[in-house]
C-alpha cells in the first residue's frame, strides 16, 4: 500500500488519521454560499461565488475546540491538510463513514490537490467538531 502520508502536509495526528483503510482528512472551516457564481461555456465569465464562514460555538464551557451546527442544505469544506502529487498521480477522496451515517456527505472525487469540497447535510442536520475527520484518502492512482 502507498504511504500516504508522503503527499499530505497539515496532519492534525498522523497515528489517528492513519488508523484505517487510508488517509482522513480534517475539517478546519466550513462555508456558507452566500452570493451564486458564474460558470459560461468557454470560460471567460466564470465568476466565484461569494463565501461566509459559517459560525461556531464551543459546546462546553472550557473546551478547547469549537462546533459547526449545520442545518439542512449544502456548504464548502476546507481541509486542514493540502496534497502534494507528483505529475500523473490523483488522489481519490471519499466520505468517512462517520460521517455518511449521520446523514451528511461529499462526492467521491479524484485530484491532485485538495480544494474546497461541496457538504450536503440532509434532514435535521449535523454537528462537525473544528478538526473532526470527515473524509478519507483511500488511493493515489496515475491519472
Amino acid at each position: 500500500m502507498t504511504d500516504l502520508t508522503a503527499f499530505v502536509d497539515g496532519i492534525v495526528h498522523e497515528l489517528t488519521q492513519t488508523e484505517g483503510r487510508g488517509l482522513d482528512l480534517t475539517v478546519a472551516e466550513v462555508y456558507e454560499v452566500t452570493a451564486p457564481g458564474r460558470v459560461d461555456f468557454g470560460g471567460g465569465e466564470l465568476e466565484a461565488a461569494d463565501l461566509a464562514p459559517h459560525d461556531r460555538q464551543y459546546r462546553n464551557e472550557g473546551d478547547d475546540y469549537q462546533w459547526w451546527h449545520l442545518d439542512e442544505g449544502q456548504y464548502l469544506i476546507e481541509y486542514n491538510e493540502s496534497l502534494a502529487l507528483p505529475g500523473d498521480l490523483t488522489a481519490t477522496v471519499q466520505t468517512r463513514d462517520a460521517v455518511r451515517t449521520r446523514g451528511a456527505f461529499h462526492p467521491t472525487i479524484r485530484t491532485s490537490e485538495l480544494d474546497r469540497v461541496p457538504l450536503s447535510v440532509g434532514g435535521a442536520g449535523i454537528r462537525l467538531k473544528e478538526n473532526a475527520r470527515v473524509s478519507t484518502v483511500v488511493d493515489v492512482e496515475r491519472a
